[in-house]
């Protein structure tokens, strides 16, 4: 946890760029990351039984992993919100996760039907994706004030060439994004298993939180502020892939839709894996010097 200093709230007028995490900002993560870990055991563990402990059933099982995936990855990043002493630390996944609880609460109400209203994750679900929308780009706006936004003299700067390919590749996956939610049968008719018109909004959903931190990262130079971020989305990509080893049986592996994204996860995660030995290595060079 931080010092006392770090974790102290600030009045409303307060804007003096010290890089603290203030004690609302903690309190939530304490709060949603338990909310999150239930799904992820839930939907990680319990893929085929949708039914009886989720919001609404879901079928095939492969789509739960993916998304229980998001929420392991979710819990990993709300930890260490609550952890840490620096705001900037875990500033760039807030502009990613706040389009995400968007995305969810419009999925929400364009798919309530679909919903089983009587179950008490159906209420929790719809509680969250009321409160988030309005609560994580809240803290990211009050939060952020604090963010000196500059390195410290002897930290490692990530390559420009790094981040504005992130911020290229962020812009048009993205866009594909936005076109997909709007017109969700452009998903369902190429995709290489089976998504209805909900869990293809949340699915895409789940792909803008990458999109757009892709976009937000482009304009992040400090690696401090880049390691907490690359290790949650790490955590996501390994779990992702062991979710389609667990349920192969439910792609098409005829489909080319299904190769394009195994091997941008694959690649991904490789590349943040090298990324995050190379920095570290220049990082404790930097140092030493």
């Amino acid at each position: 946890m931080g010092s006392t200093e770090h974790s102290s709230a600030a009045p409303a007028t307060e804007t003096i760029r010290d890089d603290r995490v203030f004690r609302v900002t903690r309190w939530s993560g304490y709060i949603i990351a338990p909310v999150l870990f239930l799904a992820f055991v839930t939907l990680y563990f319990a893929p085929n039984q949708t039914g009886v402990y989720f919001a609404w059933e879901i079928n095939p099982a492969l789509t739960p992993l993916l998304m229980g995936a998001g929420y392991g990855a979710g819990v990993y990043f709300f930890y260490r919100v609550v952890t840490a002493d620096e705001w900037h630390r875990v500033h760039v996944l807030f502009p990613g996760i706040a389009v995400f609880t968007l995305a969810m609460a419009i999925a929400t109400y364009l798919h309530w039907e679909a919903f089983n209203h009587g179950h008490f994750s159906t209420w929790l679900w719809v509680f969250l994706y009321i409160a988030t929308p309005i609560l994580i780009p809240g803290l990211w706006l009050y939060n952020g004030r604090t963010d000196p936004r500059t390195p410290a003299s002897d930290e490692a700067m990530i390559p420009s060439i790094i981040r504005w390919t992130s911020g290229a590749v962020g812009i048009v996956l993205t866009l594909a994004i936005l076109v997909l939610f709007v017109v969700p049968d452009l998903m369902i008719n190429s995709w290489p298993w089976a998504v209805s018109p909900l869990t293809s909004r949340v699915l895409l959903g789940w792909a803008a939180v990458f999109s757009v931190v892709n976009v937000y990262f482009a304009f992040e130079t400090r690696w401090s502020a880049a390691k907490i971020p690359i290790q949650s989305l790490v955590i996501w990509f390994a779990l992702l892939l062991l979710g389609f080893g667990r349920s192969w049986t439910d792609v098409d592996p005829t489909n080319p839709v299904l190769w394009i994204v195994l091997g941008g996860i694959t690649i991904y995660l490789v590349g943040l894996s090298g990324l995050y030995v190379l920095m570290e290595r220049r990082n404790t060079e930097s140092t030493e010097n």
